[in-house]
């Protein structure tokens, strides 16, 4: 599109940290083969994070942050995830609600009003984020990924 734009003579110059491209053809020759480059090495990057994830799956731990009632464990290799000292409770009996008294997301969120839940961030958990919880297989030890795809994996995590 660059190119495009100088052969219009809409576009005269560009100028980089380290050189400038003007509207001749070696210049702009010179130009299409480093945009190609960076454009092949941005891909292979991507190739690259993607089979990182995946290895990271088949190790059992989930390559993204972990939902509520879970913290990362920065500090331990081995052990990524970790239950959440504080929030993990009242998870657990989020689930022992619905499954013992057959409790509504609206009915869980007006008791975590009352007993004043907060999530990390020190927010109120949202109705929407209630229901995802319910429907979140990370609780019960497994996980897919990428979401959709039907590839899932047996988490190392302990399960809520």
């Amino acid at each position: 599109m660059l190119v495009d734009l100088m052969d219009q003579g809409k576009l005269a110059q560009i100028k980089t940290f380290s050189q400038s491209f003007s509207n001749n053809p070696n210049e702009k020759f010179l130009l299409m083969i480093l945009c190609s480059q960076a454009k092949l090495e941005n891909d292979n990057r991507g190739i690259n994070v993607k089979r990182g994830m995946r290895a990271k799956c088949a190790m059992g731990w989930r390559p993204m942050p972990p939902p509520m009632g879970y913290l990362t464990n920065k500090g331990d290799p081995n052990n990524l995830v970790i239950i959440d000292p504080e929030r993990a409770f009242i998870v657990k009996q989020i689930f022992e609600r619905v499954a013992t008294h057959g409790h509504s997301g609206r009915t869980i969120r007006r008791w975590l009003d009352r007993i004043d839940f907060k999530t990390k961030n020190g927010k109120r958990l949202a109705l929407s984020k209630i229901y995802t919880t319910f429907k979140n297989t990370f609780y019960y030890g497994k996980f897919e990924y990428p979401v959709n795809s039907g590839t899932w994996y047996k988490g190392k995590h302990e399960p809520l």
